[in-house]
């Protein structure tokens, strides 16, 4: 089992950053990937950002150049550092953790931080 605890979510105007942060707990040794995916009021959730245990990271088109995923091994934590906020980001962020297992990969899911941005 992996336990994922989110912090960082919060209101900001347009134009700010926050920086949201997920620990992760457990069986981390095997997790392969973390990342982030949000889910806007009325919408489906999506992909944001991911970054694997290599360091490769991918991003949504609609976050590119905006948003940074990173990653502290030592600690077991993703950042996503999110700058030029638009209303349109607003949603409730989750964190991802893939890991490796005998019955293949799985996934485990914080709990969610919700994100506002004002106009």
């Amino acid at each position: 089992q992996v336990q994922l605890v989110e912090s960082g979510g919060g209101l900001v105007q347009a134009g700010g950053s926050l920086r949201l942060s997920c620990a992760a707990s457990g069986n981390t040794f095997s997790i392969v990937k973390m990342g982030w995916y949000r889910q806007p009021p009325g919408k489906q959730r999506e992909s944001v950002a991911a970054i694997t245990s290599g360091g490769t990271t991918n991003y949504a088109d609609s976050v590119k150049g905006r948003f940074t995923v990173s990653r502290d091994n030592d600690k077991n934590t993703v950042y996503l550092q999110m700058n030029s906020l638009k209303p349109e980001d607003t949603a409730v962020y989750t964190c991802n953790a893939r890991r490796v297992s005998g019955r293949g990969l799985l996934d485990y899911w914080g709990q969610g931080t919700q994100v506002t941005v004002s106009s």
